[in-house]
């Protein structure tokens, strides 16, 4: 048997085997009914635990008011969108409103993933409680997490991206908050993204564990700022070996000369790595405080998709 042959012989068998278990792989969801389910976590609810193949859920446009998780045992799943700016999952909780305690923060979310191997296209995923403290859009402590041309937006604590062996790629997104819209422990990749600020404050907020080379990297991004932003930071370290890592991207004006702040522990600066290469723009400086990093040339080889996050960032996809 040739090469087609035994791919084609595969795919064949594995879609026997889904149809002998009952398993729908691609199911859509539409709030006007024509669809499989008119919500998006009833969608996920019916999928099959484990399943043997990748599952799609396509969602058509609409403005979905839940608030989604998607458990470890939806692992492979794929949520589609019809498109970036019109399909919108939006949640409004907030840390006081959750009143559950000091970890309030953790339980505001709009979307959350626990699982492994999940991929987001076409979506916005929206906090709109504003801005009254923490308030997270979207959280993700899975692994092997792809989220392509998606928009994040919220206020304070945006996307909480955690898991100390969890490693996520972003790729063509943007992400809209205030103060450190992007934190936790996760290894992540940013490709070709946009952050926008929208107060003066801080964008990263990374708590990379001491035993991880890398953290949060972002790769060509853009860093933009909404009216009357004019004073931003890169980063602050939430915990000590907090890693971030800049390179080749476009700083507006509001991005502050020193870059870099400490946070209440004064000693966390001396555990961080925070870096820069080939940063332009009005907000680009090559004098940052002492304790960051312009990154050697030799150095940015190392940073690669690849090398950061392994081989699965090739064939993830919906």
């Amino acid at each position: 048997m040739n090469k087609i042959g035994f791919i084609f012989l595969f795919l064949f068998s594995a879609f026997l085997a889904g149809a002998q278990l009952g398993i729908q792989f691609k199911i859509t969801v539409a709030q006007d009914g024509t669809g499989d389910f008119e919500t998006i976590q009833a969608a996920i609810d019916a999928t099959k635990a484990f399943p043997p193949e990748r599952i799609t859920i396509v969602i058509k446009n609409g403005v979905y008011r839940e608030k989604v998780t998607v458990p470890s045992w939806n692992n492979k799943l794929s949520i589609i969108g019809e498109d970036r700016d019109k399909t919108i999952i939006v949640w409004d909780d907030y840390f006081k409103k959750i009143d559950r305690g000091r970890n309030s923060t953790f339980f505001t979310y709009t979307l959350k993933v626990e699982a492994d191997d999940f991929y987001a296209e076409n979506l916005t995923i929206e906090n709109l409680a504003g801005p009254v403290g923490q308030a997270v859009a979207l959280h993700v402590e899975g692994n092997r997490c792809k989220f392509k041309n998606c928009k994040l937006l919220g206020n304070q604590d945006t996307a909480y991206l955690d898991g100390e062996n969890s490693n996520q790629l972003f790729e063509n997104c943007s992400i809209a908050g205030t103060t450190d819209f992007i934190f936790g422990s996760a290894t992540v990749v940013f490709k070709g993204c946009t952050l926008v600020s929208r107060s003066n404050s801080y964008i990263t907020a990374a708590s990379t564990t001491n035993d991880k080379p890398f953290g949060f990297v972002f790769l060509n991004c853009r860093l933009v700022a909404e009216k009357g932003v004019d004073n931003v930071y890169l980063g602050r370290p939430w915990r000590p070996y907090a890693k971030t890592v800049f390179i080749n991207c476009f700083m507006d004006k509001h991005i502050c000369n020193d870059g870099w702040k400490e946070w209440s522990n004064k000693e966390d600066k001396t555990t961080t790595f925070y870096a820069e290469y080939n940063s332009s723009g009005p907000g680009a400086n090559t004098n940052r405080v002492e304790w960051a990093h312009q990154l050697p040339a030799k150095k940015v080889s190392e940073y690669t998709i690849k090398k950061i996050l392994g081989e699965w960032t090739t064939t993830i996809n919906e």
